[in-house]
């Protein structure tokens, strides 16, 4: 079992290390991100800012969330299902986050963001053996480390890209792809095909509203 789950998490790893996040060519803001040379982690690869103060908007436009359809769209196998399901909790928990810094509208005006969100990837975990890769011997190690060096486990996570515009002028004030997954050691996020994926989704949304303070 532990041969055949180290085999398991090893293809895991290698699906999903292979989803770099991509200056998605179909999106609006393709041609303004470039590489993010201050970004060590690996989660906010491409970037596009300006110099905003962002304490001078206090108001958000949420557009509902987008599932890429790109030729370069990063979801694999997943089922269309997933997708949606995916797309539906990543707009959930960005509202809910997003919430808490602006007051929430629906028209535009001044002092006003409008937010656009692109589910463009994610992975599903592997049934049981996912989990149980967090207990053998090897798992544990990897992950371990891996967590020490808040880098990505044998968990998957979800891929998307954030477009913040000035609701009023429609200028594109900060656009990024971004990578996010679970703590290598959240056994919770493990279990079921989407866990790991909304774990990532949830940090996202987390960073996003500590970016626009």
């Amino acid at each position: 079992m532990n041969r055949l789950s180290i085999l398991v998490q090893s293809l895991t790893l290698a699906g999903w290390a292979s989803i770099g996040p991509v200056p998605y060519s179909a999106m609006a803001s393709s041609s303004y991100l470039a590489p993010n040379p201050s970004d060590s982690s690996g989660h906010i690869p491409y970037l596009y800012s300006t110099p905003v103060d962002w304490r001078s908007y206090n108001k958000a436009i949420i557009e509902p969330v987008v599932i890429y359809r790109g030729p370069d769209q990063q979801f694999a196998d997943m089922s269309e299902e997933d997708k949606i399901s995916l797309a539906s909790y990543m707009q959930t928990r960005f509202v809910e986050k997003l919430g808490r810094r602006f007051t929430l509208v629906n028209q535009r005006g001044s002092n006003t963001v409008r937010v656009r969100l692109t589910l463009t990837g994610a992975v599903t975990n592997t049934p049981v053996l996912g989990t149980l890769s967090r207990f053998d011997v090897a798992g544990g190690v990897y992950n371990g480390a891996q967590a020490a060096r808040d880098e990505e486990g044998s968990m998957t996570g979800s891929v998307y890209a954030v477009e913040v515009f000035d609701a009023a002028t429609s200028r594109l004030l900060s656009a990024f792809v971004s990578k996010q997954y679970p703590n290598p050691l959240n056994i919770k996020a493990s279990v079921g095909a989407l866990p790991a994926a909304e774990a990532g989704l949830d940090k996202g949304a987390e960073t996003l509203v500590a970016q626009l303070r």
